[in-house]
């Protein structure tokens, strides 16, 4: 691929590294104006959206204040006997009402209800008489100070002018009483919902004449109270409400409306203010992503102009960075180019910078050294001559050699006294000496190329694998190499054959051999057979007459006949211990062959050395006596000294 690019790459340095500094440039404005880009929008999103949000809140907290004037407002009403007083002519206090229904415009209906439900005084002198008992306002304005949520006009819908829209009250009611505390009516009022409109429109008014921005006002229960025509009066589900009711300091989201189009939206909720515990108004103002982001996207053209400036200038900086780096560069090609077709015995000065100077430096030297060993080997070229020479020579007896050690190698098999066999490791034979051919019956050529296991192995004793060589490897028995083990053979008549076989394994890998030596020990065998039919044959007929002897030497000396002279005594105590002393040496015979057959048993036990001595003293008396030697034993200070052996083993001599 490398081989590829390069076809489609200019050819010299300077454009190389003049295209390596542009590409390199552009690579890092692009990355740098993308960090830069990213950083500043996610910045500017994050203003705007911060914007919307303090047009959320401030809007929520103009309206939670407002409510909370009209509402200390009404309350401080409520307290004055010149509105509430029940003995105060019903004109004089409709006129009362009627100046502070004028004094803030949005008081739609101010009104003095009596205990009973009835109207008594009106600002505007609607209602006057009419029963309201059922109003919500009313009940709960008998018991405490009363705000009721945005609803549309019931009893005033058909007394007040009309209007393009339903008209919407927010009710607040306060009780009164008389001197004494005892409740005596309730002072209501329907303020306008109009008046929000109006809060709205004084902080996001200005906002919206630079970019399309909808506020929305929505109760606890997310049913739109103030907002586009097309939203009034439905109930939204919407992730900003559900922020709104657990974020108190309010914030911003990036969401899709119904209508299919995103929104950044601002929201706040509000929770009153001082003693007015507030209604649970919910503030959004959105805005379409596209009119929010249009600054960003703006911002986004710039940055990337911006980068393609910075990238062609760069760029042109790159390509005279490259000239004037290659340059020093390119007057030493030429100094070599014509050193190469011997114009110069060395590199002229370059000029250029610290590496020129130096690879001017390294030319020179590697010149003067071609030079040196031009010479040396031109001086090698006649002395190798005579070597190759030499050594043609040389391997031109090296056949004959080979094949005078092959023939020395065979003879000193076939005159082995053992039969030679040679096998791989897939147990096919590839030699086979006179021996061999003497022992088993199978000629060479006969025997030569067959399977190992098949010619010479009896059937009960093949393994089955079918390389048993190659498994004998792998398998790690190896240790069973350079050792002698008897084995059973088959000659080329089946006849079955004990031989002594002895394995060396030369060569590795798959040119390995394996390098088995024969030897027939039917003979010797034989011969063990033989000595051990002659001391059973022994043993067997020793034994019977030496019973029938060491019994009556037992009678004699345990005094059978009566009591006999003492050197008679003596005589049958000799022939006695001699009796035992042969029965001994039978036993020993015996034990000889249990040892070669690996038949010997000891029993081994700890008892005290000293009874063993002493038993060992009394046996041995008597031919010491005879021999004129004296027994002394020295058991020194320990008498209870111990060890653990066999008794009867340790006394057989």
């Amino acid at each position: 691929m490398y081989s590829k690019l390069n076809k489609f790459l200019p050819g010299g340095l300077a454009t190389q590294l003049a295209l390596a500094f542009s590409l390199l440039s552009i690579v890092l404005t692009v990355a740098l104006v993308t960090l830069v880009e990213r950083r500043a929008i996610l910045d500017a999103e994050n203003a705007i959206g911060q914007g919307l949000a303090d047009l959320a809140a401030q809007t929520s907290d103009k309206l939670e204040r407002g409510m909370f004037e009209r509402y200390r407002e009404v309350a401080l009403m409520a307290a004055q006997p010149a509105l509430t007083d029940p003995n105060t002519d019903g004109a004089a206090t409709s006129r009362a009402l009627a100046r502070v229904q004028q004094s803030y415009s949005y008081y739609e209906w101010i009104g003095v209800v009596g205990v009973d439900g009835k109207v008594r005084a009106t600002g505007n002198g609607l209602l006057v008489g009419a029963d309201v008992s059922a109003r919500p306002w009313f009940r709960e304005g008998l018991l405490d100070g009363y705000v009721g949520d945005v609803h549309e006009a019931v009893l005033l819908a058909r007394l007040l002018p009309t209007q393009a829209e339903p008209r919407r009250f927010v009710d607040l009611s306060f009780p009164f009483a008389d001197a004494s505390g005892k409740i005596r009516g309730v002072l209501g009022t329907h303020l306008s919902w109009n008046w929000a409109r109006e809060v709205e429109r004084s902080v996001v008014g200005s906002v919206a004449r630079r970019s399309p921005v909808d506020t929305l006002i929505l109760d606890r229960t997310g049913r739109v109270l103030l907002g586009p025509s097309n939203l009034l009066d439905r109930r939204l589900t919407r992730g900003s409400l559900y922020r709104a009711a657990t974020e108190r300091q309010g914030g911003f989201v990036l969401e899709r409306w119904r209508d299919g189009r995103d929104y950044v939206v601002g929201y706040h909720r509000g929770n009153g203010y001082a003693n007015y515990r507030g209604l649970g108004w919910t503030v959004l103002v959105r805005q379409d992503v596209d009119s929010a982001y249009a600054p960003v996207r703006a911002m986004r053209r710039y940055m990337l102009w911006c980068g393609v400036a910075l990238a062609l200038v760069f760029s042109l900086a790159g390509v005279a960075l490259a000239r004037r780096i290659t340059r020093p560069l390119e007057r030493l090609a030429s100094a070599a180019s014509a050193l190469k077709d011997g114009a110069a015995p060395l590199v002229p000065q370059a000029g250029g910078y610290a590496e020129v100077r130096a690879l001017r430096e390294s030319l020179n030297t590697t010149v003067t050294d071609l030079e040196a060993r031009r010479s040396q080997l031109q001086q090698l070229n006649g002395t190798l001559e005579v070597l190759v020479e030499a050594r043609t020579h040389e391997l031109r007896g090296a056949p004959e050699k080979v094949q005078a050690s092959e023939a020395r190698i065979r003879a000193i098999v076939d005159a082995s006294q053992d039969a030679f066999i040679a096998a791989d490791l897939e147990g096919r034979i590839k030699e086979w000496n006179s021996q061999a051919e003497a022992l088993l019956g199978w000629r060479r050529h006969e025997a030569i190329g067959h399977d190992l296991v098949e010619l010479m192995l009896p059937e009960r004793f093949r393994p089955p694998e079918s390389a048993p060589m190659l498994a004998f490897v792998e398998n790690g028995q190896q240790g069973m190499l350079g050792e002698r083990i008897e084995r059973v053979v088959t000659d080329r008549h089946g006849l079955e054959i004990p031989v002594e076989m002895s394995t060396s394994l030369t060569g590795a890998g798959a040119a390995a051999v394996f390098s088995i030596f024969l030897r027939d020990i039917t003979e010797r065998k034989r011969i063990d057979q033989m000595k051990n039919e002659f001391v059973g044959t022994v043993s067997h007929e020793l034994r019977t007459p030496l019973t029938s002897i060491r019994a009556s030497l037992a009678l004699l000396a345990e005094g059978a006949l009566g009591q006999l002279p003492l050197d008679v005594q003596e005589v049958i105590e000799i022939c006695n211990a001699n009796c035992l002393r042969l029965n001994r040496l039978v036993d020993d015979m015996l034990d000889i062959q249990k040892i070669e057959a690996g038949m010997m048993s000891f029993a081994p036990r700890t008892q005290l050395l000293l009874p063993l001595a002493r038993e060992a003293m009394r046996t041995m008396r008597a031919m010491a006596t005879a021999r004129q030697v004296e027994l002394v034993l020295d058991a020194g200070a320990d008498p209870g000294l111990a060890a653990t052996f066999d008794a009867d083993r340790m006394t057989q001599c």
